[in-house]
């Protein structure tokens, strides 16, 4: 059952104005109003949506696959900061089985069951984004074992940790991602290559201390296809895109973020959905994120292939 009522707006106000005070892509800017939530269910999960105000229509959706043992409540500053440039971002809190504990762990099925809620959402009269969803549109995102789950589903595979049904196959809707603090290294030691079917992000805290930043190098260098890009960002550790360190009962980052939190989410966000929005054919984005970005963001580093 869905439960759209009392929308919650979502007051971006420092996040937001940071975000927009770099040179922005024409869509993103014009996206920069107000962004409300609202609570859904896909498929069984609880949901949280976020959105952009306003009356545009055509909107993509991005599927935010969460941390292991994260709770989607802790991603709200980034699903807003993505929402806010002319995203759909659904954040649902998927729990299953790992290895004897019950708790959230993405998986590759959330793919092919977000494709079949955004179809549905659109046509519903009841929803706020009644006819405001491009429903042939679908980007992901994710979070360290969520980002490790997207890679899985990026390649159409099916691995028993990230597709606990046995069965799966990335759908036409799926254009593009973007991972937080993701590798698909087995130990550290062995990293196999990704043939990737979409073009892949990989947004890397340089301070990273759970999912090591050399990781994060190897596994990009084994991205078969292109376009793909490797963003490094300074002074921003494992939990630099969630609203707060070491939310509970995630694994405990002990490598300190010299940023803050809120400028980790804002650079983090700016990254992702400018390269989405590139892949999806804005121009101006594709500018940012693949030839004067780099320069302008004196807090990142750039490694790509478009």
């Amino acid at each position: 059952m869905r439960n759209h009522r009392g929308h919650l707006l979502i007051p971006l106000l420092t996040l937001l104005a940071a975000l927009f005070a770099v040179p922005a892509p024409a869509s993103a800017t014009s996206a920069a109003s107000t962004v409300a939530s609202y609570r859904t269910v896909v498929d069984g999960d609880d949901a949280d949506v976020y959105y952009p105000t306003g009356t545009a229509t055509g909107l993509p959706v991005a599927l935010l696959l969460q941390g292991a043992k994260v709770g989607r409540s802790h991603y709200a500053g980034y699903a807003s900061a993505i929402a806010a440039q002319g995203f759909v971002v659904v954040v649902p809190d998927h729990y299953r089985l790992m290895l004897f504990e019950y708790e959230r762990y993405a998986a590759v099925d959330q793919v092919t069951d977000t494709v079949a809620w955004m179809k549905d959402e659109k046509y519903d009269a009841t929803s706020p984004l009644h006819k405001r969803i491009d429903s042939g549109t679908l980007a992901l995102l994710g979070h360290s074992f969520g980002g490790a789950a997207g890679l899985s589903a990026a390649e159409d595979t099916c691995s028993p940790v990230f597709c606990p049904a046995l069965s799966f196959s990335l759908p036409g809707q799926v254009k593009a991602a973007s991972f937080y603090g993701t590798n698909n290294g087995l130990l550290g030691l062995i990293f196999a290559d990704v043939d990737n079917r979409i073009p892949v992000q990989l947004v890397q805290g340089a301070a990273d201390g759970i999912a090591a930043p050399a990781d994060a190098e190897k596994t990009y260098a084994h991205l078969l296809n292109t376009p793909k890009q490797i963003v490094r960002v300074a002074g921003a550790n494992h939990y630099g895109i969630t609203d707060a360190q070491n939310p509970s009962p995630a694994e405990t980052e002990t490598s300190a973020q010299t940023l803050t939190q809120t400028a980790s989410i804002e650079v983090a966000a700016r990254w992702a959905g400018r390269f989405l929005l590139a892949q999806l054919g804005d121009d101006v984005a594709a500018d940012y994120v693949w030839r004067t970005g780099d320069a302008s963001d004196n807090g990142v580093t750039v490694t790509g292939a478009p």
